[in-house]
């Protein structure tokens, strides 16, 4: 498994905004080679952002790296440095890419 990652600060004054961007847009996942799960995070708070993070599971890096090579990734992806160049977010997003070492599962839940 491998788990990407986004980082964004987003001002404090425009939450909603960047929140309401995030749950209407189409993320073109569905139904994509080793595409398991996307979430969307909220953080902490500071005094200059909010601290929110995409988190999407893949099968693996190459299923991964295979899709921002795609033309489903340049669909998801078409607006997003509109909104940073007004102001939505302090600074560019920060990605994280991890390797899976060890899951843990409960079996027991309904």
């Amino acid at each position: 498994m491998f788990i990407a990652m986004n980082r964004f600060r987003v001002n404090p004054e425009r939450v909603e905004e960047f929140e309401k961007l995030w749950l209407e847009r189409e993320t073109h996942l569905q139904g994509l080679p080793g595409f398991v799960e996307f979430h969307m995070l909220r953080g902490p708070s500071e005094e200059d952002h909010v601290l929110y993070s995409s988190h999407t599971l893949w099968r693996s890096r190459a299923d991964f790296e295979a899709w921002t090579h795609s033309e489903a990734f340049r669909a998801a992806h078409a607006n997003a440095g509109q909104s940073r160049r007004e102001g939505l977010y302090l600074g560019p997003p920060k990605f994280e890419g991890f390797e899976v070492i060890q899951t843990i599962s409960d079996t027991n839940q309904d």
